[in-house]
């Protein structure tokens, strides 16, 4: 007579919603072959798409703000004073510099990699183009508070899409998934560190700065559970991933193993 667990069909759901409210969907480090072959990929290449373009204008709107760039900015604006060239300009300069560290990451360089390199860079220079410099404190702080939301979720949606981070975003990955640490602490991290080497090389510092530094990485953490797309096939093959460790079957009297027929 076979016999049956009750509870085994309701556990199985309570530890799926609870998998499924802990936090988003794994973030793959996919290569550009199987990024190629990913599903839903034309929706992905949307959603990178309107994320990048979000990013880039968000980076002029702080910027236009006059309360300070973001850290990246600030570094990029001291290197544009010095060349002579725009700001947008130094960003994809410097994007392609960074990733090099890739290489020691094992990061994937992948559609989005190279899309975030270059569209960043052209958004940033016509968002500088089309916003104006902010007339009083009031609008400015708008400006900056906008700024710093609509970076952290467009740069969540990018990230999300699952086509391969930026440059800048690829170390903030990379470094969580190396060091198994989450990604607002590693963010604010790198944040902190290039504002130093911008602040030595005179790029415009303010409050708005700070405030960049210490509120996106949290931004991009509350949002990237929203806005991520799961992988679920590469080239029509189901992604598989390591579950729990099964149960051992329990013991009977006489030590030996005891195995229930279930159906």
């Amino acid at each position: 007579m076979s016999t049956r667990s009750p509870a085994g069909g309701r556990g199985a759901r309570r530890r799926r919603r609870a998998t499924t409210a802990r936090g988003a969907a794994p973030l793959e480090n996919l290569s550009l072959r199987d990024q190629l072959h990913v599903d839903r990929l034309p929706w992905r290449l949307v959603h990178m798409g309107a994320g990048l373009t979000g990013f880039g204008l968000s980076l002029a709107l702080l910027l236009r703000s006059g309360l300070g760039g973001a850290p990246w900015d600030v570094l990029h604006a001291a290197l544009a004073d010095r060349i002579g060239a725009s700001v947008g300009t130094l960003s994809i300069a410097v994007s392609f510099v960074v990733l090099l560290a890739f290489i020691p990451l094992r990061q994937q360089v992948g559609i989005g990699t190279i899309a975030n390199a270059i569209w960043v860079g052209v958004s940033i220079d016509f968002g500088m183009a089309v916003f104006p410099q902010a007339p009083n404190l009031p609008v400015a702080v708008v400006m900056l508070l906008a700024g710093v939301a609509v970076n952290g979720i467009t740069a969540a949606m990018y990230i999300g899409a699952q086509l391969g981070p930026g440059a800048r975003d690829g170390l903030m990955t990379g470094l969580s998934r190396v060091l198994d640490r989450p990604v607002g602490p590693i963010r604010i991290a790198l944040e902190v560190a290039v504002l130093g080497t911008g602040w030595l090389l005179g790029g415009p510092i303010g409050v708005g700065t700070a405030v960049y530094a210490l509120g996106l990485g949290p931004v991009i953490q509350l949002a990237l559970p929203w806005v991520t797309i799961p992988v679920r096939t590469v080239g029509g093959r189901p992604v598989l991933r390591p579950g729990p460790s099964p149960a051992a079957p329990p013991r009977s009297r006489t030590g030996r193993w005891r195995w229930r027929r279930t159906r």
